[in-house]
């Protein structure tokens, strides 16, 4: 047996002689399973190859044991969860604001950067912002926040609806599933050469200059 000092992993697991209970569902160091043997059983198998007896599943009746290199199982484990980390989207909460009296081509810009937002994987919130009396049309914050919606459909969907807090108007929104940037006509024809049409006559473009010859006088 590695080891009998498990003080320091003794939040993570259970090992050798830490394990307290009378009989245990033992696993091979290849995942193989060895059927329910006695505590005492166990310890002494795992001792005649040299590894730790280390208790995977605590909650099970009775509780698994692995006969495994307790070093190598938590590498393991690490590995898994840093996999696991990087297989995760990290996703950031971007706002957009609007005033109400933005114009046409501030709303086009924004929408622009929103879509960006939203294709990097991001969530975005929109949010159009009154000043004085602008409070008292907050249809006109509604109507701006669903035309912000209805430019965003394709690529996403709505986490929360249209809602008015103090002086301002906010919806949030986040990716769809799956988002697939659309192929401009010339991405999809910028790599393919032209195709000449068969039996079409090719033409040479004579790069000599025309002679000049005098008229001839009428008798």
């Amino acid at each position: 047996m590695k080891s009998n000092n498990s003080r320091n992993n003794r939040n993570k697991h259970r090992i050798n002689q830490d394990i307290r209970v009378p009989e245990v569902r033992l696993l091979a160091a290849d995942g193989t399973s060895l059927g329910i043997k006695s505590r005492n059983d166990a310890l002494k198998m795992a001792e005649l190859k040299n590894l730790d007896l280390v208790e995977i599943s605590p909650t099970a009746v009775p509780p698994v044991c692995k006969i495994t290199d307790y070093g190598k199982f938590l590498y393991e484990i690490q590995k898994k969860e840093k996999e696991q980390k990087k297989a995760q989207v990290h996703q950031e909460l971007k706002e957009i604001r609007f005033k109400v009296r933005t114009d046409t081509h501030d709303f086009n810009f924004k929408l622009k950067h929103a879509r960006g937002f939203i294709e990097e994987g991001n969530k975005v919130k929109a949010t159009v912002l009154f000043r004085g009396r602008e409070i008292t049309h907050p249809d006109i914050g509604r109507d701006l926040l669903e035309k912000f919606i209805d430019g965003m459909k394709d690529i996403a969907k709505v986490d929360q609806k249209i809602k008015l807090e103090t002086r301002s108007m906010s919806t949030v929104l986040s990716p769809t599933k799956s988002i697939k940037k659309p192929s401009t006509v010339a991405d999809s024809t910028k790599s393919k050469p032209k195709e000449e049409e068969p039996n079409k006559p090719k033409y040479i473009t004579s790069t000599v200059p025309l002679m000049e010859f005098p008229e001839e006088k009428k008798q």
